[in-house]
């Protein structure tokens, strides 16, 4: 248990990083690469299937969309992996 909530402190904090990137939008990969049936999404960067699928030729607009998303639902599983408050990022649907 204590590593999955370090993985999504980890993720939470590129999640931040990544929203604020101009350019080269990192992915958030973390080589976990397992599906989450009854959530949808990839257990290491809960991307959606279509989300990673998309991710090589997404734009970096888009590829910030995507971080976005994660943070919201980082935030719905470990609202504690966000240690400060988030108020200068914008997440959109």
């Amino acid at each position: 248990m204590m590593a999955k909530q370090d993985a999504m402190k980890k993720l939470a904090a590129h999640a931040v990083l990544a929203v604020a990137t101009a350019e080269n939008v990192p992915s958030p990969c973390l080589s976990v690469c397992r599906m989450d049936a009854r959530a949808g999404v990839c257990e290491g960067c809960l991307r959606t299937i279509d989300e990673i699928r998309m991710w090589s030729s997404a734009s970096d607009v888009q590829k910030k969309a995507v971080w976005a998303m994660i943070a919201q639902r980082i935030a719905a599983q470990a609202p504690s992996s966000f240690s400060e408050p988030q108020s200068d990022i914008h997440l959109t649907p």
